[in-house]
């Protein structure tokens, strides 16, 4: 499984007075079973791709292809790619809507035309994955729920439809420190036991490292950097320039380097900031 998006445009209204370029000449590939981090200052056009990749925006020109599908020609069967793609909008659990968690769950699996017996094995299996135990939560409300486990509950929703790409538009949006913590966790989980691609957006610098094996980097509707954590992280003037942040720990890095003090370069984690100042101060 991939993806391949080539030459990508999109305009906002487009032939009216007001139309907006929102992506511009978009290139990269995908490859099975990487974690990819988007990152970019409001309205730099990551929200945007994202629905490409799914399907719910068409692009004025380029091409799109998930897997086998070209899911930007002609005719094609979107219904084909809503079961190999999940789409998780920021704060999700404002489109939950049934009465009781599992319905919720079982929302999506059915309009796939699942059949009954495997939606609800796969209901079972969602909530575990997310950490919710299901003889707790199943028949509750989702209403019912902290805020936390509600973003669980609405992840669970796309996870039930077994996506081969799973893409979380800021996935920890709005949690507090703890749920922050345990969302992260969850979602490296699932990437473990599902071996399927994940995509997120975050401006928390820190998650990005943290998690991703690439990073791409939008900037007026351009990507302008693609690489691991780290070859970009390395890159802290360019970020600064398009109103980007490097993670606290390359942070701490590039200060006490910029007073002289020698450090590697490529730290973007606590763990690794902390190892190089031991061995700093061990040689002293």
């Amino acid at each position: 499984m991939s993806i391949q998006v080539r030459n990508l445009t999109h305009i906002y209204g487009k032939g009216q007075p007001d139309s907006q370029l929102a992506l511009e000449n978009i290139n990269f590939d995908i490859y099975d079973e990487e974690i990819v981090g988007i990152i970019g200052h409001t309205g730099s056009g990551k929200s945007t791709l994202l629905q490409h990749l799914n399907g719910l925006l068409k692009p004025e020109e380029g091409t799109i292809v998930v897997g086998n599908d070209e899911i930007t020609a002609p005719n094609f069967p979107m219904r084909n790619i809503r079961k190999k793609v999940g789409l998780v909008f920021q704060y999700p659990e404002y489109q939950l809507f049934e009465e009781t968690v599992a319905l919720d769950i079982a929302f999506g699996p059915k309009n796939l035309g699942m059949p009954e017996d495997e939606i609800w094995d796969r209901i079972k299996e969602v909530l575990e994955m997310v950490d919710l135990d299901y003889d707790e939560v199943a028949d509750k409300s989702p209403f019912e729920l902290s805020g936390g486990q509600k973003r669980r509950v609405a992840i669970a929703g796309v996870l039930a439809m077994k996506p081969q790409v799973l893409i979380l538009d800021e996935p920890t949006a709005g949690l507090d420190p703890k749920a922050h913590k345990s969302i992260l966790e969850m979602i490296q989980r699932v990437h473990e036991k599902e071996k399927n691609i994940i995509i997120f957006v975050s401006h928390n610098m820190e998650d990005i490292a943290n998690l991703s094996d690439k990073v791409m980097v939008m900037d007026c509707g351009k990507l302008v950097m693609v690489g691991t954590p780290k070859e970009i992280f390395a890159q802290r003037d360019r970020l600064n320039q398009i109103g980007l942040n490097v993670p606290p720990a390359a942070d701490l890095i590039y200060k006490l380097k910029d007073a002289g003090i020698p450090m590697a370069d490529g730290v973007v984690s606590m763990e690794e900031a902390e190892e190089e100042l031991y061995n700093y101060l061990r040689k002293k």
